[in-house]
């Protein structure tokens, strides 16, 4: 398999994105996972930049990250002065970084507007900063920015940069997209022209999503020839972001036979690509293409039937792969396959006897009420152990009153009392929250902690409420949907009714039971396992 070089830059063209922020400390630690996961080149931003990025290589240079190579990047020297004399050049010299991105103008438009120089002048600006940084026994890496937008506009001139970096000792050349406007057949063109101007050039691909090509485009570079694929992890960037090194790899790996991250850590690209969004306090994309949580999510009953004959029928590649897994979703589309499937998920055998059908009414009646179950698989599974009679509730509820004051100062006040029986015996109990269902949840928890331990462990970590009917007004049919977690996994319940203190309570006690039945399940488990 012919290696495909990785170049990371979500340390630095990442970081553009807006409300993207990492400190010090994230950036290292992401650092670590890239060159965990076999990355080639981080590329770690402008060393003398701000004081942040100054702290951001001196902790990286104290780093083993094995192979993994750290870039600094940085302009050509300024017009007019030679590179031994401009300090940003001097600084990318001296910096501990064995690689330096120098990125150079091709496109007439920026070279006219924005260093305002003449054409010359670039060319020696490209090829001085080149030969100034090999001099200093740098591998260099030469960034044509808006290479395509000069090669629509004037092509020769475009290769021109390129052969005089390459002239000068550039170790690599970068066609960038930087306006993320060009097109896979155009890119097509391009790289093969550069190719066969350049035989002996070793040629990168940096392309931005505006399109929506980002990912199409570095594959389609690849194919022409160019060996170093730069990116971001889940195509961080600005505007519309980066090419997406996630969906790149295991295209390069798995569908068209390169060689890029070492076999072995390809299953690690979910974990990847979820750490680096939570580090960055943002959501996981569960529509991302390989790692999302729906990427290998199945709905339909005719897909669900097709993927329990064969997984190729639904499916491109194997989830396990790429350290994802198969989800088997279920709605009023669910067929008799899905039920079977989901409750198969469950430790449920449900091939034999008249279970499927009478699960599957009851499912479409409810989703018909306005349930939605593919967002809430603890009520799915409690469902099926309803209809089945194997369900054991965790109390049974004698009456709950919930009142809220407000007083004249505007303070607020809510206070929940509950009745309930537990293993025949009733148990009273009072709570305060800053709402109803906080108050309900918290006196609910002083019946039963002492009785069921395990409710200690369990979070609630999300409430969301939806409005069905919003033309009845108040009066219309609510949706809750709670999230809850035990450190280790998360799940959801949901309750529906008219009131929506009843379908909050729905879903809290359903959270709760699969909960307590969850640690049930691996508690017997770790003891068979003993």
């Amino acid at each position: 398999m012919e290696q495909i070089l990785l170049y990371d830059t979500t340390l630095r063209d990442g970081l553009q994105r807006e409300g993207m922020s990492l400190s010090v400390d994230e950036q290292v630690a992401i650092a670590r996972h890239l060159a965990d996961i076999g990355m080639h080149y981080i590329e770690a931003g402008f060393p003398m930049s701000n004081p942040k990025h100054a702290e951001m290589f001196d902790a990286l240079e104290m780093l083993d990250l094995g192979e993994t190579k750290i870039a600094a990047f940085g302009m050509t020297r300024r017009k007019g002065v030679a590179a031994a004399d401009d300090p940003a050049m001097v600084g990318l010299a001296e910096c501990y970084a064995p690689v330096i991105t120098i990125v150079g103008k091709t496109w007439d438009l920026h070279i006219e507007k924005v260093i305002k120089v003449d054409r010359a002048e670039n060319l020696r600006m490209i090829e001085e900063s080149v030969a100034f940084l090999r001099t200093h026994g740098k591998e260099v890496i030469y960034d044509a920015e808006h290479f395509f937008d000069a090669f629509g506009a004037h092509p020769d001139y475009a290769v021109d940069c390129l052969r005089v970096a390459a002239a000068a000792g550039a170790d690599w050349i970068t066609l960038c997209d930087t306006n993320g406007a060009t097109l896979p057949n155009e890119i097509t063109v391009a790289v093969r022209t550069v190719r066969d101007a350049l035989p002996n050039a070793a040629i990168g691909i940096h392309t931005h999503n505006d399109a929506e090509c980002g990912v199409a485009n570095s594959l389609a570079a690849v194919v022409e020839g160019a060996r170093m694929v730069q990116g971001t992890i889940n195509g961080y960037g600005e505007r519309c972001g980066n090419a997406n090194l996630v969906s790149i790899i295991p295209s390069l790996t798995l569908k068209m036979g390169f060689a890029t991250v070492p076999d072995d850590r390809l299953i690690e690209l979910s974990a990847l690509s979820h750490y680096v969004a939570e580090t960055a306090n943002l959501q996981p994309d569960n529509w991302a293409p390989y790692v999302g949580r729906n990427a290998f999510a199945h709905k339909g009953g005719m897909h669900v039937a097709g993927m329990l004959a064969d997984e190729r029928t639904f499916e491109h590649i194997n989830p396990a792969s790429v350290g994802n897994e198969r989800h088997v979703l279920v709605s009023e589309l669910s067929g008799r396959g899905t039920i079977v499937a989901k409750a198969q998920e469950m430790g449920i055998d449900l091939t034999e006897g008249n279970d499927v059908p009478r699960i599957l009414a009851r499912l479409k009646d409810l989703e018909h009420q306005g349930y939605h179950f593919e967002v809430a698989d603890a009520s799915f599974e409690l469902l099926i152990e309803r209809e089945i009679g194997v369900y054991r509730p965790l109390f049974t509820l004698e009456h709950f009153q919930v009142v809220t004051e407000k007083v004249a100062d505007g303070r607020v006040s809510t206070e929940a009392t509950i009745a309930l029986v537990h293993d025949g015996e009733r148990v009273e109990a009072r709570g305060s929250g800053n709402g109803p269902i906080n108050a309900l949840d918290t006196a609910l928890r002083a019946a039963l902690e002492s009785r069921i331990p395990e409710l200690a462990d369990i979070e609630l970590v999300n409430f969301k409420v939806r409005i069905l009917d919003e033309d009845k007004g108040t009066g219309a049919t609510t949706r809750v949907l709670l999230d809850s977690s035990d450190g280790e996994e998360t799940w959801g319940a949901l309750g529906v009714s008219h009131n929506v203190i009843e379908a909050s309570w729905d879903a809290l006690i359903d959270s709760l039971a699969y909960g307590v039945r969850r640690h049930t399940r691996q508690s017997a488990g770790r003891g068979t396992a003993s």
